[in-house]
């Protein structure tokens, strides 16, 4: 079970770059440029339409919502491109080393931050 659920992940992960990459080409509809760009923005953003927090309905939308804005935008591209596209994810994503020096970034403005609300929460008690 957790093999099917790490591969649906790896596929998930390769629609968006699949879009990611599409969303540049000039040959790419209108409406499936929008809709790419919708798509991929909200799986890369910090902020869902409903938060996480709130019990089962939080990560409803993550459940739902992406998948169908991943499934509409395939929908909307042309077979050609979406079969080049497709191609070129899956050879870039077997080609991509880990970027430390990014994770590195991550970790250390996350140790940053959490040294910020320590700071302040200090500050509240003085």
């Amino acid at each position: 079970m957790l093999r099917k659920w790490k591969e649906l992940v790896r596929k998930l992960k390769e629609d968006i770059y699949t879009l990611y990459l599409a969303s540049k080409d000039p040959r790419m509809p209108f409406a499936a440029k929008v809709m790419v760009l919708i798509t991929v923005a909200y799986a890369f953003s910090p902020i869902d339409l409903i938060p996480d927090f709130i019990p089962l309905l939080g990560y409803l939308d993550d459940l739902l919502l992406l998948p169908l804005g991943i499934w509409v935008s395939i929908k909307l591209i042309p077979p050609p491109l979406l079969h080049y596209y497709r191609q070129k994810a899956k050879e870039q994503m077997h080609e991509r080393q880990p970027n430390y020096v990014m994770a590195g970034i991550i970790v250390i403005l996350w140790l940053l931050i959490g040294y910020w609300m320590y700071q302040a929460y200090q500050a509240r008690l003085e």
